[in-house]
């Protein structure tokens, strides 16, 4: 908090009202042994003023960038509106909805969001969210493993993003869940359903689009899941939601579950988060769903209000055979995915994803146009796409970031078989001034890298 207003009187004032002589005595169930000793590398404290020149300081040692990496975490605009609400006391300050009749806003709140995301989605049912896309994707496995019963075999593509299969293998191979690996097809950049592993599975996890920002042939690997008796997970981006088929009508039965990252929805990059996930699945699979889930009923009068109607992970309801035991709903940041979705509804968020790729497709014709440039991949994509350069990727970015430019992903150290391969994205918040001043910048870099020795210093990464 920006002001803490206790002085050392008060806090002496309220030790003694509640017989203790020290801060210390509250917390003297600690074994000395694991107690922490005086933090020597902390400095003395700063007044108020030092610390915001401080913070300042701090804060433009960061420079300010023209941004075209995406790679998970997408820069959008977010109307003002979204954050002036969010930060309302109301809001703010709230946390969980354990008692409805105090609670109402924001069971109102929670209740909305389910709804536009099972809209969004097809699906029957949305939860109230979970820490982010990476731990959703995993409870979303580990939900499938549960309601399949036999099978403890998971196929997931190496389309998928390699931070989130990193994620997926930490938290599910403890319990004994085996994680297949599925090869793409080097040529077009997608999965191929007819390559899915031989024998029982659980679930097959189709990410769409994929981390290369390929289309998959989500009806196909859908179809093709569920000849082999495994749900379909569906790991999918929400703006593309917009415009493409959502999860629910996949194939001839569509999705069983749809998971993703709800920060496209009014979330700011902010340095990595906080984020929050998203989880809708069919009816069938409600009572394997983890986190919380409002229902809209009646009073006694017969004036509507909201409550939990399923909390079917906590700990408190549950305990041991709680479904996941990850206790929080992102509160805050589902109250922005709500707000941002109300505020552009189906139209607006359609023309923002609508803009994303118009301006992902000007990237390509003007990067490509350069001379050691080519799209790697030729399928259909959303607002990112694959380069392959003529010289190694880091030294490029390297250089970009020197004259204020983010320029991408490196997947060279994910991806060696690609080459010297570079995941660009394109947002509606760039413009054509933006795109040129990239491609400018990327010739000279590459022009110059392609004519001169090959230099031993490492570039930074």
């Amino acid at each position: 908090m920006p002001f803490i207003p206790h002085t050392e009187d008060d806090v002496r004032a309220m030790l003694a009202s509640i017989g203790v002589a020290s801060i210390d005595e509250l917390f003297d169930e600690i074994p000395p042994g694991l107690a922490s000793k005086r933090l020597e590398r902390v400095p003395e404290g700063l007044t108020e003023m030092e610390v915001a020149r401080l913070a300042q300081a701090r804060a433009e040692r960061d420079g300010f960038y023209l941004n075209f990496i995406g790679a998970g975490a997408y820069e959008h605009h977010i109307p003002a509106a979204v954050w002036q609400i969010v930060t309302r006391g109301e809001f703010y300050s709230a946390y969980t909805p354990y008692q409805a009749e105090a609670s109402q806003g924001t069971l109102q709140v929670l209740y909305e969001y389910q709804t536009m995301m099972a809209s969004l989605t097809a699906l029957d049912v949305s939860n109230a969210s979970l820490y982010d896309g990476a731990s959703a994707l995993a409870e979303a496995v580990l939900m499938a493993v549960r309601a399949h019963k036999s099978a403890r075999r998971v196929a997931l593509p190496r389309t998928v993003h390699p931070f989130y299969r990193r994620v997926v293998q930490t938290l599910v191979t403890p319990q004994d869940i085996e994680l297949l690996e599925v090869e793409f097809d080097p040529s077009q950049g997608i999965t191929d359903p007819g390559c899915l592993p031989e024998g029982e599975l659980a679930a097959v996890v189709i990410p769409q689009p994929n981390f290369f920002g390929c289309l998959e042939a989500v009806d196909e690997l859908t179809d093709a899941a569920h000849a082999r008796g495994a749900l379909a997970i569906a790991l999918v981006n929400p703006t593309a939601l917009a415009l493409l088929k959502p999860p629910g009508q996949w194939g001839q039965k569509g999705a069983d579950i749809a998971v993703g990252d709800g920060q496209p929805l009014g979330a700011p990059l902010s340095s990595g988060g906080p984020y929050f996930g998203f989880m809708c699945c069919r009816q069938a699979l409600v009572r394997q769903m983890p986190g919380r889930i409002i229902g809209r009923t009646v009073d006694l009068d017969g004036q509507p209000g909201f409550t939990l109607t399923l909390q079917a992970r906590e700990q408190h309801i549950r305990r041991a055979k709680a479904t996941s035991n990850i206790c929080t709903n992102q509160g805050l940041l589902v109250t922005a995915a709500t707000i941002y979705l109300a505020l552009l509804g189906p139209e607006g968020l359609k023309r923002v994803a609508a803009t994303c790729h118009a301006n992902t497709q000007r990237l390509i014709e003007a990067l490509t146009a350069i001379p050691g440039v080519r799209r790697l991949f030729g399928r259909p994509f959303f607002h990112e796409v694959v380069l392959q350069l003529a010289t190694p990727v880091a030294g490029v970015l390297y250089g970009l970031e020197a004259q204020g430019i983010v320029g991408g992903f490196d997947l060279t150290p994910h991806y060696p078989e690609l080459g010297h391969a570079l995941l660009v994205c394109a947002t509606e918040t760039r413009t054509e001034a933006d795109i040129a001043r990239y491609a400018e910048h990327l010739a000279r870099i590459l022009g110059r890298q392609q004519s001169a020795p090959p230099c031993p210093i490492q570039p930074k990464l």
